[in-house]
Formats: structure tokens, sequence, C-alpha cells
């Protein structure tokens, strides 16, 4: 019988706890938030023991993945953390951070069933230097988080930033609308308007959640969603949380819209 697993799930996060060298960070705020403590639950983890406790998501990840009938990869995305006006972490305002090290410390330990998905914040001072990097270290896209990461994908500085990904053919994979998991700093940014600058500098964008705004049946970006697709050749959705409560609406549009569905990713 041929196999069934021919999909690449583009969209996994990567959760890890400092361990004192994975270059990983999780504020006390965000540690003792109820979303992360459930998770702890949910997950059997402990934090009072950081490197088995990454082992063990990690183990149940593979466990997942390998039982699927029809997933056969996970790009495993990173997370950078916030940036200031001089391009350095801001570490007082980071609340989540997961290393590009780490990331692609786990890929190369499970080659077979691990993509990179590393997350470069384009106000880092390196963020050049840092595409280049990772695109030589085999990554398959870059992952930001706007709201989070506290920055405007629309600011025009950022041009250098997108024309590397350009060139090394690194996609862009960008959250869209609000932030419930990690603490938003500014929910405006998760406008998908302001992937547009990306988009004109020839970056393949991935607009995550399929534009959906995620507060319920409030769903403004539809028409946003629509139009670049219709616009924009290089522009791309994926479809991760969607049977969320709060992003059915997004699902249940699509359903009836078949010339958008070409360009949603698993």
């Amino acid at each position: 019988m041929t196999s069934t697993k021919s999909l690449v799930d583009c969209h996994v996060h990567l959760a890890a706890l400092p361990d004192g060298d994975n270059g990983c960070f999780i504020s006390s705020k965000l540690l003792r938030s109820p979303l992360f403590q459930f998770l702890l639950w949910k997950q059997d983890l402990s934090p009072a023991h950081p490197r088995e406790a990454n082992q063990k998501y990690l183990d149940h990840l593979l466990k997942e993945l390998r039982a699927s009938q029809h997933v056969s990869k996970a790009v495993l995305l990173g997370m950078d953390g916030l940036y200031d006006q001089a391009g350095l972490l801001n570490r007082q305002h980071t609340d989540f951070l997961v290393s590009n090290a780490y990331v692609f410390k786990t890929v190369r330990a499970y080659p077979d069933i691990f993509l990179a998905g590393p997350s470069i914040n384009p106000q880092r001072e390196d963020a050049i230097d840092e595409v280049h990097r990772c695109a030589d270290a085999g990554a398959v896209l870059i992952k930001v988080l706007p709201n989070a990461q506290h920055f405007n994908p629309a600011d025009q500085r950022y041009t250098p930033f997108y024309r590397a990904l350009a060139q090394r053919k690194l996609p862009f994979l960008s959250h869209v609308g609000y932030e419930f998991s990690l603490i938003g700093k500014d929910q405006s940014l998760g406008d998908p308007d302001r992937l547009r600058l990306a988009l004109e500098e020839g970056v393949t964008v991935i607009a995550a959640h399929a534009c959906s705004y995620g507060l319920m049946f409030y769903e403004k970006f539809i028409p946003t969603f629509r139009e670049l697709c219709a616009r924009y050749p290089n522009f791309y959705a994926d479809i991760s949380a969607l049977t969320q409560p709060h992003r059915l609406k997004v699902l249940l549009h699509l359903r009836h819209h078949p010339e958008l569905q070409s360009r949603l990713l698993f």
C-alpha cells in the first residue's frame, strides 16, 4: 500500500525551558500564567527539571508525528525576543525566547522528521547576518510574531531584511490577528495589511491562521486575505489553529471560497 504520509506541517512550535546552555528564556510572569501552568500540567512537565522537561516535550511531539496517518514531517518554529531601538535584546520585555541554536540542534538530532523554522526579529542589529546564517544551516522558513516581538512589519527600515529573505528564498511566516498564547505588546501589529512591504520585495509570505483575527465571529481580515491572494502570487496562508472556537468563522468561510484554497498550507 502506498504511504499517505505526504503532508508537512509548517507551523509547529518548539517549546523549551531554559536549561543553562540552550539559549532559551521564559519570563516568570509568563511561567506563572494560567495557560502555561495548564500546558505544563497537560504535558506533565516540571520547570524544576528543564532538560528532562524539554526532552519529554520532544518525545510527546515525536510520538504524535510518528503515529500520524498523513503528516510525515514538521517545521519546528523558534521564537525570537524583543529588541530595543539599538537592535539589542531587551530581556526585561521579552516573555518567551526559543533560540535558533536550539531549533537547529533539535532538527539535527531528528533530521528524518523535523525541519528548521528559526525566528528572526528584523529589529535585531544582526538580522540580515542571521538570515544568511539560518539559510546556510538549512532553514526552510523564518517565523515572526510581531505582536509579541513588538515590530511593525511595514516599517521601511526592514526593506534590506526582506531583500535578504528574497535572495535566500526563505519564506516569511508571520502571525496574524490577536495574540493570546504570549503576551501581545501591540495587537495592531498582527494586521496582515502590514505584510505588503515583504510581498513587494518578492518574499514568499505565509500568513498564519489564514488571516484570522481570532476574536470569535469578528473576522475583519477576511477581505484583506482575499485581496492579498488576488494581488500577490507569493502570498500564502497556513491553517493552523482554525479548528479552535475563536477562529472557526474563517474555517467556514474557506469552505465556500475554493479560489483561496490553493494558497493554503497545512
